[in-house]
């Protein structure tokens, strides 16, 4: 039987920027369980990252984004373009672990020396996007990936949080679909940079691009209008012209500055949504584990204390501050 590799902050960390299949699994797998090891192996590896360029891929259950994607790989491969593929999975409620589920349309690439793909649960995160996931970027792009393609689950909120981390955000919707239909009217048309709409042949194609078309003429404010494209991801049709306009697209931020102005804001972004959730999980934790506090939402429940006026105790108690905002934020 093999030994187990064992892996040091210095051969892991050179194992990525080698783009050593092994060291990336390791590193994500260290990443996904929030080993102390992952930390310092990103915080090495975060000044030579940024050269990869981000795509996030989203859209309701069964649109046929894994297809798609596997389809643009292809293309993409057949320019020697190179790729990491992070899919964001929901997660079982028994292993927290992710469910690989269509993840078998991206078996064709996965002996691939220049394809990357990871499949990674949310681990319970609502959005639909762990922490995890931004820290597994960083690390396909300090292994010298061309592209990172981060598709997500397409629950609602996850569309929301993959702009904190894509530079160009393709949307993927089918037409008959009930659930695209509610996409549309949940309001996430302000996301895409670039929108497919998947399964070209079928009756109602050009019927949902024309609906697609006329909720997007309602945004004067853009100065990037989303092109929308048919495809049909298992024939390839429609393929290499929607990656054009992905192509436009970054043309199109590169232009003026847009990209680095982008990318800094979803930095900030990221930062402060990790630091929030991490200051809730402590909040949390403090509050379980302190009977104090836990008298202070009994008054609550009971109507003997206001909720803010509770607030203002357990923010005292737990983080050593006064809530001095509240006055002013009322």
């Amino acid at each position: 039987m093999a030994r187990r590799r064992e892996w040091t902050r210095e051969s892991l960390a050179a194992g990525v920027r080698a783009g050593d299949k092994l060291a990336l699994a390791r590193a994500i797998t260290l990443v996904e369980n929030s080993d102390p090891l992952a930390y310092e192996v990103v915080a090495d590896l975060y000044p030579e990252t940024g050269s990869a360029y981000v795509v996030g891929i989203t859209g309701p259950p069964g649109v046929g984004k894994s297809s798609l994607i596997s389809a643009l790989i292809r293309h993409l491969r057949e320019r020697g373009t190179t790729l990491g593929i992070i899919s964001v999975d929901p997660s079982s409620p028994f292993s927290q672990g992710a469910l690989l589920g269509d993840r078998i349309r991206l078996s064709d690439h996965f002996l691939d020396p220049g394809v990357f793909i990871r499949s990674m649960g949310t681990r319970g995160h609502l959005g639909g996007l762990a922490e995890s996931t931004l820290q597994a970027i960083l690390v396909l792009d300090a292994a010298g990936k061309d592209f990172v393609f981060v598709e997500t689950v397409g629950t609602g909120q996850s569309e929301v949080e993959v702009m904190g981390v894509a530079d160009t955000v393709l949307l993927v919707l089918m037409p008959g679909s009930g659930d695209s239909i509610q996409a549309l009217k949940a309001g996430i048309m302000e996301i895409p940079d670039v929108i497919a709409i998947n399964k070209s042949d079928h009756p109602a194609a050009k019927t949902m691009l024309n609906e697609v078309r006329s909720i997007l003429a309602l945004d004067h404010e853009r100065d990037w209008k989303p092109p929308i494209l048919l495809t049909e991801a298992v024939r390839g049709d429609g393929v290499a012209e929607l990656w054009a306009k992905v192509e436009e697209h970054h043309a199109h931020l590169d232009e003026g500055g847009q990209l680095a102005e982008r990318r800094r804001k979803n930095v900030a972004r990221e930062v402060f949504a990790v630091a929030s959730a991490r200051a809730k999980t402590h909040l949390q934790q403090a509050v379980e584990g302190d009977p104090e506090l836990q008298r202070v939402l009994d008054e609550v429940q009971r109507r003997e204390l206001d909720p803010l006026s509770a607030v203002r105790e357990i923010m005292e108690k737990v983080f050593h501050l006064g809530d001095r905002n509240s006055t002013d934020s009322r």
